[in-house]
């Protein structure tokens, strides 16, 4: 039962990515060769390799880059939130690793919207790729699958549901919780970071994300809303 997780070790989590770089261009060569076979059986026919790469390798964790990540953990009726961006991965990454040094965070209990398939394994490949080990918690190898403290939204909505996906702005239409998509969506933060270069533009979005998440989450048991956000 979802009520039985003490909420307080919960940490809620949101990621945005973009293409590592901003033109098709910068690629090497071999690079936008391995860029084509990946997204060939992806793309509509007619979509060369170069015009997918502007829209979609920031979902590829072989060619884009995190740019925010997000965390939130409830405290009494308040979600203390604080975000690690920037335009140096390594160093983002370095500084969110490092909040999984304190002894309180041994506990923790990692919870996103599509994390399994998507924000969890994101993370934790792009610190091997940037010559780091991932956290402890994103570390899966010879675990069982009880032993994996994490929980994805989408997942505990789909009650077994294997053919069907929600996004996290329809479940927040369906539990009556303000729309986190009020001024950007997830479509547009490629070209808000590579051509508009506003990084905190994408930053609140984030944020806005993981307080929607984690009142998804306590939508789902039987909660009152939070509404009050402050720094963790």
């Amino acid at each position: 039962m979802l009520q039985s997780i003490p909420i307080e070790n919960v940490l809620f989590l949101d990621i945005e990515t973009v293409p590592f770089y901003s033109d098709w261009e910068q690629l090497d060569p071999q690079g936008q060769n391995l860029f084509d076979k990946k997204t060939a059986y992806r793309r509509p026919e007619e979509q060369s390799a170069e015009l997918y790469y502007g829209s979609h390798a920031g979902i590829y964790a072989e060619f884009g880059k995190i740019i925010c990540i997000s965390i939130g953990q409830v405290r009494g009726e308040a979600l203390r939130v604080k975000s690690y961006y920037g335009d140096d991965e390594r160093d983002l990454l370095e500084n969110f690793g490092a909040l999984f040094n304190h002894p309180k965070m041994q506990q923790v209990i990692l919870c996103a919207h599509n994390g399994k398939e998507f924000d969890f394994p994101w993370i934790a490949r792009r610190f091997l790729i940037q010559g780091m080990q991932p956290p402890k918690p994103f570390q899966l190898f010879g675990k069982k699958p009880w032993e994996i403290s994490h929980l994805d939204t989408m997942e505990l909505w789909k009650f077994g549901d294997f053919r069907s996906s929600v996004s996290l702005e329809l479940l927040a239409h369906v539990f009556s919780i303000p729309t986190p998509k009020d001024d950007i969506d997830g479509s547009m933060v490629s070209s808000i970071y590579h051509i508009d270069k506003d990084l905190f533009r994408i930053v609140k979005y984030c944020e806005k994300d993981v307080l929607t998440l984690a009142n998804i989450f306590r939508r789902m048991r039987q909660e009152d809303l939070l509404k009050i956000t402050e720094p963790l």
